[in-house]
């Protein structure tokens, strides 16, 4: 499991037809202080993901598990937005005081 800022939406006119209807959402890997790793993915976004929002990705196999992404062409996919995380026994993320701006990318 991966976590993952959203960054942006990514829009295809023609695609597959298994993936027609889906939100196509592009996400930033995060450390827990929210510093990005690694590259960008684009995910499947499977529970209502919005811009600007920690969530959980996987990938590969474990992406095609969900309900919404069975038997698709799926690599990666969001299963979870997050509301909290404690580590050692202390709150170190929690969504309501996580004002992450959204991002203006033109």
């Amino acid at each position: 499991m991966i976590f993952a800022r959203v960054t942006g939406t990514v829009v295809c006119t023609l695609k597959d037809e298994k993936l027609v209807g889906f939100k196509l959402l592009l996400v930033q890997p995060v450390d827990l202080k929210n510093e990005p790793r690694g590259n960008p993915l684009v995910a499947v976004d499977t529970v209502g993901a919005g811009e600007g929002e920690l969530v959980l990705v996987v990938q590969g196999s474990s992406a095609r598990q969900t309900v919404r992404t069975q038997e698709r062409p799926v690599d990666a996919s969001i299963f979870a937005i997050i509301d909290s995380v404690e580590e050692g026994g202390r709150r170190v993320f929690e969504k309501a005081s996580d004002a992450q701006p959204a991002r203006n990318s033109r």
